[in-house]
């Protein structure tokens, strides 16, 4: 069985949501994926990644916000984890909804949790307010 994990710790700014994309694709680049897997890996990482900067540490100093990110590949399938510990979700079936964002005056789209929903194979959100979020997506490659 082909098996492997990873783990990374980095700050809470925007720069570091490209580091993210790009250390997952390197990470699972020895199974073979297709440029589709790839680019939905990469987009649901984008997408929580950027949830934990914008919204896990809203208000709080970036220098001391850190974002970990774990990758755990058994056989074809990928499972990831995002975790932050910062504000927490107060409603998470709310936040799950398309649309609904928390941040209008951002333009933000609310479509996040859709996105990463729709390229993974499962999601799981695991929230304590005061304490921080962790996103689990999990995919198996062809």
């Amino acid at each position: 069985m082909n098996e492997n994990k990873m783990e990374l710790s980095f700050l809470a700014i925007s720069q570091n949501e490209a580091f993210a994309r790009v250390a997952v694709a390197s990470f699972v680049s020895h199974l073979n994926p297709t440029v589709a897997e790839i680019t939905d890996i990469k987009t649901a990482v984008s997408e929580a990644v950027t949830n934990a900067i914008i919204h896990g540490y809203e208000g709080m100093e970036a220098d001391k916000c850190m974002v970990s990110l774990k990758c755990n590949i058994v056989g074809k399938e990928i499972y990831i984890e995002i975790s932050d510990s910062g504000m927490g979700i107060a409603n998470i079936a709310q936040a799950r909804e398309p649309l609904y964002t928390s941040k209008p005056e951002m333009e933000r789209s609310g479509m996040g949790f859709t996105v990463m929903e729709e390229f993974m194979d499962g999601i799981e959100v695991v929230s304590q307010v005061g304490a921080g979020t962790t996103i689990k997506l999990c995919k198996t490659l062809n």
